[in-house]
């Protein structure tokens, strides 16, 4: 995919991603930091990156809605053009000066993916896809890997501010250390996902906010990784704005991974 071929919307989320990283970028030395609903952290590049984002989607596409994580959580989805974004998805990475933050914008259209952006400012990378068209990193094309064997699979995941569920999460994470070759906990699952989009990992399952994911779902599938839930979804959910028990893998480890998270949740 050459910039020829990048549609409007990809273009402007590659452009807004670029300044939001340039400004979170400068605004790490002097940072802000407080804690919403009292234990998740934010900062003040939160939301002046989230301003930066929203203010180019708006001078574009003044006519489409934008939910985002800072300045319109609530935003419904059900908007025909929807532009879902998180301003700096791994906050508490970046408020301890870790590289590993991404920036995630994604264009939906019908509550389907279109366009999508992770941007990591500090290693500079930046992943993209569109759909039908693969999925690339700084430009060249990306491909999952094709481990077969699930005692080889290295598997990332997170854990909530708030862990009112230890007992799910601990027999989760011993079933994938008793099966699997290990375990990474990155802090940030856009960039999660999009790891395992370029083959550095193998699967990564855990719950988070649509923000978290939307744009890098579009990415991995369009590498060739199985996007799902760790359990079926009830009728008239979309699969791609549900945030509970997501589960992406390569291929051939979908339906062991999933077996073995449901054995798991049953032991609780």
């Amino acid at each position: 995919m050459n910039s020829a071929t990048l549609s409007s919307q990809l273009t402007l989320a590659l452009q807004a991603a670029e300044a939001a990283g340039k400004a979170i970028m400068a605004a790490r030395d002097q940072l802000n930091i407080q804690f919403k609903g009292g234990h998740e952290l934010v900062t003040q590049a939160d939301v002046e990156a989230d301003r930066v984002i929203r203010s180019a989607i708006s001078a574009a596409f003044p006519q489409h809605q934008i939910l985002s994580e800072e300045l319109a959580p609530q935003q419904t989805t059900s908007a025909p053009d929807l532009w879902i974004v998180d301003p700096i998805d791994g906050t508490v990475n970046y408020a301890h000066q870790h590289p590993n933050v991404g920036i995630s914008i994604a264009y939906y259209r019908h509550g389907q993916a279109q366009a999508a952006v992770v941007h990591n400012p500090f290693l500079q990378e930046t992943f993209y896809a569109e759909a039908g068209a693969g999925a690339f990193l700084n430009g060249q094309r990306i491909h999952c890997a094709a481990t077969t064997e699930l005692k080889r699979a290295l598997v990332a995941t997170g854990f909530p501010y708030v862990k009112d569920n230890l007992p799910l999460l601990m027999a989760r994470l011993q079933r994938v250390l008793e099966n699997c070759a290990d375990v990474r906990r990155i802090g940030s699952a856009a960039l999660d996902i999009c790891w395992l989009a370029c083959g550095r990992l193998d699967a990564y399952y855990e719950t988070v906010q649509l923000w978290d994911f939307a744009a890098a779902q579009l990415i991995a599938r369009e590498a060739g990784v199985r996007f799902g839930h760790i359990h079926t979804l009830p009728e008239g959910v979309n699969q791609e704005l549900c945030g509970e028990n997501l589960l992406f893998s390569v291929p051939a480890l979908f339906a062991p991974l999933q077996q073995l998270l449901q054995q798991a949740d049953r032991s609780v």
